[in-house]
């Protein structure tokens, strides 16, 4: 099995880190792209323990995940461009780079977002221009954030980037006491915890809302979503996972679902392994079929 490979400038000027399969072994399979979600780095997809990458390198599938701007060594963005929207134009031009590097024998690519990671993939599929996607898998993102987050996110302090405290974020990003390990909140902020740009906290609460169902129309990829039952960053329930769904009404296939009994980082928690399972059988049944 391969190790994961970082580097400071990974394509389109960001740093990361990359799993790869020998040219003839990558023939007929996906390029997976995950994109990572606010306060942690690139390294959420390979925290020891609840690795994606690890995961995609033991089914033969090549995986690459940038950081994001203002996250590891890639550069932030200036605060008006750090949106859902300025970093998905960033990022589009990134995965250009990435297609061209590293896209040989694939099939094309499907991305996999997490949080905000999933609403910035989610506005990237709506509008790919001649990027080769061909799938999208997303998770820990909805359609509606709570109404007391936004005055609490635009009460942080004026400054580029904002380290939430490991006892709030803990409470954020995990669900009930017996879902996940208890060491697994101190092991993935120490693997890939950091600090996240205010200007994306404060647009995912204040603009992700009015701009989703638009977003989300556009998309015509197949489409793998999963929220968490236990999600305390959205207003989440079975109807949103339903809504969600439904404003995906251009997507050629939709497969939505609630994972019971988990919180916002599903990867963290013990049924992490099969959302990630599930998210590389879709990436994989993307790639094996008929070319559109």
């Amino acid at each position: 099995m391969s190790s994961t490979q970082r580097t400071s400038s990974l394509f389109g000027g960001l740093s990361g880190r990359h799993r790869l399969v020998d040219g003839d072994k990558a023939a007929n399979t996906p390029l997976v792209i995950a994109i990572h979600g606010g306060t942690y780095t690139s390294a959420y997809f390979d925290v020891p323990g609840a690795s994606l990458m690890a995961q995609a390198a033991a089914n033969g599938i090549p995986i690459i995940a940038p950081d994001r701007p203002g996250y590891g060594d890639s550069p932030i963005l200036p605060h008006a461009e750090g949106t859902i929207a300025g970093q998905a134009r960033v990022l589009t031009k990134a995965l250009e780079d990435a297609w061209e590097r590293f896209g040989a024998g694939t099939r094309g690519i499907v991305l996999i977002g997490h949080s905000i990671g999933g609403a910035i993939a989610a506005t990237i599929a709506s509008q790919p221009g001649g990027l080769p996607l061909i799938g999208l898998a997303v998770s820990g993102v909805c359609m509606n954030t709570p109404p007391e987050h936004k005055p609490l996110w635009e009460s942080l302090p004026d400054i580029p980037i904002v380290e939430l405290p490991a006892e709030a974020k803990a409470q954020f990003m995990f669900g009930p006491e017996g879902s996940f390990e208890p060491s697994m909140p101190g092991i993935s902020t120490e693997a890939a915890g950091a600090g996240a740009p205010k200007a994306e906290l404060v647009d995912i609460v204040s603009n992700w809302s009015g701009n989703a169902p638009d977003t989300l129309a556009r998309i015509a990829v197949p489409v793998h979503y999963r929220q968490a039952e236990v999600d305390r960053l959205w207003i989440c329930g079975q109807g949103e996972v339903d809504s969600f769904a439904r404003a995906l009404s251009n997507s050629s296939r939709v497969d939505a679902a609630m994972m019971r009994g988990t919180g916002h980082c599903i990867d963290f928690h013990h049924v992490g392994r099969s959302l990630q399972l599930q998210q590389l059988a879709f990436a994989l049944q993307c790639a094996a079929e008929p070319m559109r």
